[in-house]
């Protein structure tokens, strides 16, 4: 074992992931290299953190307490947009359906869309965009409303994503800490999302697309090159930070889950996310230009490039 493939264990021992580190000796040099950084920095972090990279050419992978239950924060609108698109795919309604907002669906945390007047009648393409793109939490709660959240929380468990539970409402005044999720999860999720597999190929494609929309940007994208295209969601409260997301790099994506709590300040838990997607970026660069073959047989990416973000707020009137 060289001696940084022996640093890589010896910290994730010590921070209880020695699984982990096993199976970082095994993989090539960028990502053992990569293992040992995470550990190194997760040993001074600001807060309790856990993450997962996954490189989806190789399926090779660093990570950090991957299947640590932590608070979801608005990250959780992701599986409201996956039960959303489901039933859609079964026919139950269209991107046209009109959703009426009602005084139960309020929240004034983030969004504009509480200001609203009761009554006020919304498309579902524009309450999907308004609840990823600018985290609307009344937006959310009217599409939780639609779809039902036993729904959403069945579909989750039906994908194998034990950690991931929406346990109420948005509500910044309640118990927000009952949206949970793990960086597993949401890396299988993405996954599978960025292979056209989720729900089906049109879903895939076009909950991309809405991700690459996101408008809150200084996490995962804040260090990386202007341009790139990163379909991501994040999630904030008083003492946690997340980001969420597929990066595009050079047409070969990688997923990236990034998830902190009992953080001594927010501002720290942002440097800890950045320099994260940093890590990870310069890592996967490395690594995909060390590879002769890029895509091994039966790896599948969906075979075509991933959905570019929308030009504008009404891009998807046209529904399904």
């Amino acid at each position: 074992m060289t001696q940084q493939r022996a640093l890589a264990f010896l910290l994730a021992l010590t921070l209880g992931f020695a699984p982990v580190a096993a199976r970082a000796a095994l993989i090539p040099g960028p990502l053992a290299d990569l293992q040992v950084q995470l550990a190194q920095a997760s040993l001074h972090a600001p807060g309790h953190v856990a993450l997962e990279i996954k490189d989806l050419a190789t399926g090779a992978m660093s990570a950090i307490n991957p299947d640590a239950n932590m608070p979801a924060a608005s990250t959780i609108k992701i599986p409201v947009m996956v039960e959303v698109f489901r039933q859609i795919e079964l026919g139950k309604f269209d991107l046209n359906r009109m959703v009426t907002l009602s005084a139960s669906d309020r929240d004034w945390g983030s969004g504009d869309l509480a200001g609203a007047r009761s009554g006020s009648r919304y498309p579902v393409s524009k309450l999907l965009m308004l609840m990823i793109t600018v985290s609307d939490n009344t937006a959310t709660n009217m599409l939780i409303r639609l779809v039902g959240r036993w729904n959403i929380n069945h579909t989750m468990a039906d994908l194998g994503l034990s950690n991931t539970r929406l346990g109420d409402y948005i509500r910044s005044d309640g118990d927000i800490r009952a949206l949970r999720t793990s960086p597993a999860d949401m890396v299988s999720l993405l996954e599978s999302m960025a292979r056209d597999q989720l729900i089906d190929s049109w879903s895939s494609r076009e909950m991309i697309a809405i991700l690459s929309g996101q408008r809150h940007n200084s996490l995962l994208p804040e260090p990386l090159p202007r341009g790139l295209q990163i379909a991501h969601k994040t999630g904030t409260l008083h003492d946690t930070l997340n980001d969420v997301g597929i990066v595009y790099l050079e047409s070969t994506p990688y997923i990236i889950a990034v998830l902190t709590t009992h953080l001594s300040d927010l501002d720290a838990g942002a440097r800890f996310i950045q320099g994260v997607s940093k890590m990870a970026y310069t890592a996967l660069q490395r690594f995909a230009e060390a590879r002769t073959d890029a895509s091994p047989p039966g790896l599948s990416l969906g075979g075509a490039p991933a959905p570019k973000p929308a030009a504008t707020d009404d891009w998807m009137l046209e529904g399904r």
